[in-house]
């Protein structure tokens, strides 16, 4: 049996055997409002309201209540040239009686007259190439000649142009936004149902913005079957490393659905990326009220260490040796705690794991003997005190830090 070697006093070594750090792919600054997607920025947050943006006075309420739990990003949609100059009432009554928040356009089928109506008045107009100039599918077609396929090219350019020279002019953003489930025909024809398909459809748009001078671009190209969201990002990420583009992702599972799934799914495409490094802002699609993406936007951000936003709270799943009722105490101290940014708080249930399981923790609690919980500032035991009083005594011990700030 062959044994390593084992170590010898002199041969610590310089550095981790394994890098435990996220390496983030390196991207463009584009700046949105007062918001910067990539460069080495936060990864940014972003969702989407679903008022009907004529509605002044509720979509004002809607974005509001977005900005003021994290979201930074806030997209509306503009089905007719009537919604895109209510934005423009939008983001004013947003600065009269809130703050300017940075706003991005949604623009679907046939959208040029509505895209530069709306470039007035928004940060960022997102198109989708699948739908931004509409083909009259045929259906006897069995193949797009190079002519047709040209043609068409032609068009979108024509089409395209002018938003880009006037996004350009205004110093604005463009998000081209791939759908996997709205490629256009001759995407279709030419590369199939594919990742491929996807990622040359942004491309062909990248290169008309690129021709006109105008780089400040972000690109998404969501799906809503993980492997598919997968295989498109990373084939853009190689694609882009291999023709020398550096512009942010926008990161997406659409259509992911509501409820434990939902979030499930998102999080297995969303956070597998940003693990590999790709992805510059994100937003949980679920079907459920707007709000309650953003807690799980940040909570993939936390878990994978890209944003510190919230206490991490480490906790033992519970044995035989415990002490106390761990599920119980670690939601009297989440509850406690909560509100708090920045730190981190163990809950242990007994002495065998504790103090190693939570060696980077700024606090622990620890379930050392019956009835009484030790608390820990770091790998130091500061204090032992009745189980009874564990949760105050930690309150105490933080707020001794000066690291306490009221709810």
């Amino acid at each position: 049996m062959q044994t390593l070697p084992r170590p010898t006093e002199d041969s610590t070594p310089s550095q981790p055997a394994v890098d435990t750090m996220i390496h983030r792919r390196k991207t463009r600054p584009v700046t949105v409002g007062n918001v910067t997607i990539g460069g080495g920025h936060p990864v940014v947050v972003q969702s989407m309201i679903n008022e009907d943006t004529m509605d002044i006075d509720g979509s004002v309420a809607a974005i509001r209540r977005l900005h003021e739990i994290g979201c930074e990003i806030v997209r509306v949609t503009v089905p007719s040239v009537g919604h895109a100059k209510a934005v423009g009432d939008i983001k004013q009554k947003l600065a009269q009686t809130y703050q300017p928040v940075p706003l991005v356009a949604d623009v679907h089928h046939n959208g040029m007259k509505i895209a530069l109506e709306v470039a007035k008045h928004v940060d960022k107009v997102r198109i989708n190439p699948g739908l931004y100039v509409f083909e009259k599918p045929k259906s006897d077609r069995s193949e797009y000649t190079q002519a047709e396929f040209d043609e068409i090219g032609d068009k979108i350019r024509e089409t395209l142009e002018p938003l880009v020279v006037s996004l350009r002019d205004q110093g604005k953003a463009m998000r081209i936004g791939v759908n996997h489930g709205s490629l256009a025909e001759r995407m279709l024809f030419t590369y199939g149902d594919t990742p491929e398909g996807m990622v040359e459809s942004a491309l062909e748009f990248i290169r008309i913005c690129e021709s006109l001078d105008f780089q400040n671009l972000v690109i998404s190209l969501k799906a809503s079957r993980v492997p598919v969201m997968l295989a498109a990002y990373r084939l853009m990420a190689k694609r882009m490393d291999e023709l020398g583009m550096d512009y942010p992702l926008h990161l997406g599972v659409t259509e992911a659905g509501d409820g434990e799934y939902g979030r499930i799914k998102s999080t297995a495409g969303i956070g597998t990326l940003l693990a590999e490094g790709i992805g510059d802002t994100i937003r949980v699609s679920l079907t459920e009220a707007p709000e309650k993406e953003i807690p799980v936007c940040y909570s993939i951000l936390q878990a994978l260490g890209l944003r510190k936003t919230m206490v991490e709270y480490v906790a033992c799943p519970s044995c035989g040796r415990t002490l106390f009722n761990l599920e119980d105490v670690l939601h009297k101290v989440r509850e406690a705690t909560k509100h708090l940014t920045g730190l981190d708080i163990a809950v242990m249930g007994c002495i065998v794991n504790g103090p190693g399981e939570m060696a980077d923790a700024d606090y622990g609690y620890v379930g050392k003997q019956p009835g009484y919980i030790s608390l820990y500032r770091g790998r130091e035991e500061v204090k032992k005190v009745p189980e009874d009083k564990g949760v105050e005594e930690l309150i105490n011990l933080i707020k001794a830090d000066g690291r306490w700030i009221d709810p």
